[in-house]
């Protein structure tokens, strides 16, 4: 069976290739789209005016709690650093009003600082807003700093970064999902033709290489219900052959019992009688003997059992000259004429069975009695070739009676046994003309 190889793009590597890319396509696709998203909530909500505002405004009023509570100084940079360190994202730089150079600033005089905030002095180097706080030692400035966007924006990533992830699995999940689904169907279907269910199709789906194995296997189906019918047709034929030729075969078996029980009463049979009941014994004789050389014709060519072969070392020559004289003299008892070319050396030996090869020959001589056309010579030509001893057999082909034998099951017997013999076979008929030749492999004997 031809294997189909599927064209490049439309093997499973190639699709797996593009699909992984559509994959990853799609996952950048959806986490620039979500992170985008995010960044434009996080600037619309939470890093508003208003939120900005109300997140420093906390941190004030938490930075002023515990300074009263801890009675701190403006210098004492330890308890500061404390503070920011329990809240994340806060950092808080304390200024001496002297450092400021406001010029003249007016004062109420109170304990009580609200939150208020002063831009930071031209050329101070401090970037934001300044809110006055009272300390124990008197009123400082604070810079409040809110880095807790970098969180959101973490977050955001994280979120598009999850769905990304989930769209590549899930795209990648429903390709290989379908190649699953049609490779566990391809192998239910197979079971159930491993189990005898040979009706049932397979399917075909694509063109890769899942769909060439299913159409492979759809293939092997189709065989295998056509060598089924075959036994079928075989076995039945069979049967048929086994009845005809045991009804065939009684028949003249009948008729010869019978000859010979009146021939054991020599007494009872006058003379001119008992040469007809010999005469007629030995047709019937002759005719079993054609029987039986069909049906060993027949189980030869069909039969599952190899030859036994009794083979040994013969003169090529001289073995194939003596059958082929013995084939020559019956033809020529029929009146046909026979012409013969021996182009065989001396010194030659082939290993073999004589009576199978009578047989072959027997066959081929058959063959020409039945179909030849009596006005044309019968050509038996020996000759050596290359390692091989050939012999071929031409003859005319009668042209009034047409009967052609419906089996070739002779031919058919001449080759199983040449290839048992480790030679070879072959027949061919051009027009009128059929020729047939056998070979058999040859080493040159000792001298």
């Amino acid at each position: 069976m031809t294997e189909r190889v599927p064209r490049a793009p439309d093997s499973l590597s190639t699709k797996l290739l593009l699909w992984t890319l559509l994959s990853l396509f799609s996952a950048l696709l959806v986490f620039l789209i979500l992170s985008q998203i995010g960044t434009i909530l996080v600037d619309h909500y939470y890093m508003s005016t208003e939120a900005v505002a109300a997140r420093k405004a906390a941190i004030y009023t938490d930075l002023n709690r515990y300074v009263i509570a801890n009675q701190l100084r403006g210098n004492d940079a330890d308890s500061l650093d404390r503070f920011q360190q329990e809240r994340d994202y806060i950092s808080v730089t304390v200024y001496p009003e002297d450092d400021l150079n406001f010029g003249t600033i007016s004062r109420d005089g109170s304990r009580n600082v609200r939150m208020q905030a002063i831009e930071a002095p031209p050329r101070s180097g401090i970037v934001g807003k300044l809110y006055p706080m009272r300390f124990v030692d008197g009123v400082y400035y604070i810079t409040i700093g809110d880095t807790s966007r970098l969180r959101e924006d973490t977050i955001n990533r994280g979120i598009a970064a999850a769905f990304a992830v989930l769209v590549l699995v899930s795209v990648l999940f429903w390709y290989t999902n379908g190649l699953t689904h049609r490779i566990v169907r391809l192998s239910e279907e197979a079971a159930e033709i491993g189990a005898g269910e040979l009706e049932g199709e397979i399917t075909v789906q694509g063109r890769d290489e899942i769909a060439a194995l299913a159409s492979d296997i759809d293939r092997m189906r189709d065989a295998i219900i056509e060598r089924m019918g075959n036994e079928k047709r075989a076995w039945e034929a069979n049967s048929e052959l086994i009845t005809a030729m045991s009804h065939d075969i009684r028949t003249p078996m009948t008729s010869l019992i019978g000859y010979l029980d009146l021939l054991k009463n020599a007494d009872a049979v006058p003379e001119e009688d008992r040469q007809h009941y010999l005469d007629a014994a030995y047709g019937k004789s002759l005719a079993l003997k054609d029987l039986t050389d069909e049906l060993f014709k027949y189980f030869l060519v069909f039969g599952t059992s190899e030859l036994e072969l009794q083979a040994e070392d013969y003169d090529a020559h001289l073995l194939l000259q003596q059958l082929l004289g013995e084939a020559e003299f019956d033809l020529m008892e029929l009146g046909m004429q026979v012409e013969s070319a021996d182009r065989l050396e001396d010194g030659l030996t082939v290993h073999t069975d004589p009576a199978m090869l009578k047989r072959v020959i027997d066959n081929l001589i058959s063959n020409i009695k039945k179909y030849a056309d009596p006005a044309e010579a019968v050509l038996l030509k020996t000759e050596a070739g290359e390692g091989c001893v050939t012999v071929s057999v031409s003859n005319g082909i009668r042209t009034v009676d047409s009967r052609t034998e419906s089996t070739r099951i002779g031919l058919r017997t001449c080759g199983k046994i040449m290839e048992s013999l480790g030679g070879s076979f072959r027949s061919a008929r051009d027009g009128y003309c059929f020729t047939a030749e056998f070979s058999l492999p040859v080493s040159e004997s000792e001298s």
